[in-house]
Formats: structure tokens, C-alpha cells, sequence
């Protein structure tokens, strides 16, 4: 599978090197703004990929089979089009984009092109998210889904100091609950569906976006408790709770080890060995579906790409967090 890539960021260029872990993926295409950026990344790699200022001109390029997008959230819907109308496939770094109209937008386009479109959630792909969902009937009825992501980011440093970067300037629709909020919003829409109602409470800094978050996600029969954070850490487990017993997921972003706690006692370990990089699975998983004749995935599917999207939609509603792509998408 030829990839182009989209972005010349360390996320990018941690993908790459998972990616290049199997031997289906092959990068013959970068696209940067400028020719200078784009040859000083492509230099790292042999062989040497095409570099593209032009993003039209590397979709029409016969000898990209797929791209993967790593740009800014802002940017993701308008580039994925571009590239899906060309033919091409299309994994894009979470968030998918900045509302859910994008997000529907995207869809229609995979499905109007016939190419798969999938959202690079890389933690819905590892080994132990597989083992969550094997053992998950085990618990009994569902009664509650808690996770946390809080990472306080360097970036937010420079913010103190009077300096806005990408990770927390509107424009680019960021923010705590775009980067981090997903996380956790995520898996809750690929194991429990779209919620019946939605509460969010946020802490909103002076350039606009949020700096940390909570959500409370009613079910039927459950809840789920997710809480976010750019500007504190936090070190909590992730909890399915269960009237048969309690799960606990080590990291949601990042699930390395997942045991089950009985109401007995007992404690079943359910960790599965994983032998690539992280980013490995979500590779995988996009040219399985693609060798399968398949354009979606069953786990990182469309539908829980617009479910989360709706979520995060509401939540920043609520807390009154708006991105220019908001009123840009209203204009169209």
C-alpha cells in the first residue's frame, strides 16, 4: 500500500515508524507548504519519498494508493475530501474533524468515491481494546464506564507566558476536549453507541478553547464519567463497572494492561502481549479492511466517528467553546 502523508509533525513521524514495522506500507508521497520543510522531511527516509507543496497534485498522483492525514484538526475534512474525490483512500488522525457536519461530509464523500475512509484512533486497534471488548459480557449487566485522560502539555507553558500555540488556539480547533477528550469519548461510542443524554462542565482559557472538561453520558442502563485535562495530570486507571465485576483499563488512550476484579475476589488478567508500536494496529487494521474488499471498519467505523463527533459537538456547546470551522461549516 503506497501512502502519501499529510503533515510533517512528530506525530507523523511516529506513525511513519510504526507503519514502516509492516512490510504492506510503503511512504512514497509527503506533503508540506513549503519545499524546503517537505525535502528536509522526506531526506529520513529511504527510499526518498516525492514531496508535494500541492496537495491536489499528490492526490492525482498514480503512484499513491492512500493518504494519511496528521494536520491540524481544522484542516482534516477539507483535505480528506480533496483526496477521497481523487480516488484515494483516506486514514485521518483523530479528531476526524471539527464537527459533525464535517464528519458527515467525509462519510458521504468515502461512500460517493468508494474508498475507505477510517479515523486513526490508534487505542480502538491495540491488542488489549480487543481484549476489552472479548471479555466484556463477563461483567454482567453494564452500570458504568469511567475514564480520564489528563496530560498537562508543555505547550501550555508557553501559553503562560503569553504565547498561543497550535494545541490551544481556536483556529485550529484544539483544545483539551479535541485532543485528549476523544480518548475516552471514543472507546464509549464503539462499545455503548450514542448516549441518551449529554452534561458537560469545562474550564475555557483567554484564547477561547478549553483547558479541561468533564462529561456525564446517560444510557439506558448506564452511565459513563469522562474527564479531560491540557493544564493538570491525571494518573487514573479506566473503570467498566459491572454488576458481576469491575474491569480496570490501565491507560484508555493507551490500554497496556486490562484486568477484570470479581465481586468474589478473584482477579482474572486479560492482558494481551503486544509486539509493534502502538500506532502499528491502526495501519494494520486500514489494509486489512482495504485486502478485505471492505470500505469501513468495524471498530473505528463511520458511525462511531460521527457519534463521537456529536458528543464533543454537544459538550462544547454547552461550555460555550466555538471554532471558526463552526461557523465556517454553517456558511456552506
Amino acid at each position: 500500500m503506497r501512502f502519501g502523508i499529510i503533515g510533517t509533525n512528530w506525530i507523523t513521524e511516529r506513525f511513519i515508524q510504526a507503519a514502516m514495522e509492516n512490510d504492506r506500507f510503503t511512504l512514497t508521497a509527503v506533503y508540506s507548504r513549503t519545499a524546503e520543510k517537505g525535502s528536509e522531511f522526506a531526506s529520513k527516509y529511504d527510499p526518498r519519498p516525492a514531496v508535494y507543496t500541492d496537495i491536489s497534485e499528490m492526490a492525482a498522483s498514480p503512484d499513491v494508493d492512500a493518504v494519511y492525514i496528521a494536520s491540524p484538526n481544522s484542516f482534516h475534512a477539507e483535505q480528506a475530501i480533496l483526496c477521497m474525490k481523487a480516488g484515494k483512500h483516506v486514514l485521518c488522525e483523530k479528531p476526524l474533524a471539527s464537527n459533525t457536519a464535517e464528519v458527515q461530509a467525509m462519510v458521504d464523500a468515502a461512500r460517493n468515491s468508494n474508498v475507505l475512509l477510517m479515523e486513526g484512533m490508534k487505542s480502538t486497534q491495540m491488542p488489549n481494546f480487543k481484549a476489552v471488548r472479548d471479555h466484556l459480557y463477563k461483567l454482567g449487566r453494564i452500570r458504568r464506564y469511567v475514564a480520564s485522560y489528563g496530560q498537562y502539555s508543555s505547550r501550555y507553558d508557553a501559553f503562560l507566558a503569553g504565547t498561543v500555540l497550535n494545541a490551544f488556539n481556536p483556529q485550529f480547533s484544539n483544545g483539551s476536549l479535541m485532543d485528549l477528550g476523544v480518548y475516552c469519548i471514543y472507546p464509549a461510542a464503539v462499545l455503548f453507541g450514542r448516549p441518551e443524554s449529554i452534561k458537560s462542565e469545562g474550564i475555557l482559557l483567554s484564547s477561547g478553547v478549553d483547558g479541561e472538561g468533564s462529561l456525564l453520558l446517560r444510557y439506558p442502563e448506564m452511565d459513563a464519567v469522562i474527564m479531560h485535562s491540557k493544564i493538570s495530570d491525571s494518573y487514573l486507571p479506566a473503570e467498566i463497572q459491572g454488576e458481576n465485576g469491575t474491569m480496570v483499563i490501565d491507560k484508555i488512550n493507551q490500554p497496556y494492561n486490562v484486568k477484570i476484579h470479581y465481586r468474589d475476589g478473584t482477579i482474572e488478567e486479560i492482558t494481551q502481549t503486544q509486539t509493534h508500536e502502538s500506532m502499528y494496529y491502526e495501519l494494520d487494521e486500514f489494509i486489512d479492511v482495504l485486502e478485505a474488499g471492505k470500505r469501513e471498519s468495524e471498530i473505528n467505523s463511520h458511525e462511531a466517528s460521527i457519534i463521537t463527533a456529536e458528543i464533543a459537538e454537544e459538550a462544547r456547546r454547552q461550555i460555550g467553546l466555538v471554532y471558526p470551522a463552526d461557523q465556517q461549516t454553517a456558511d456552506k
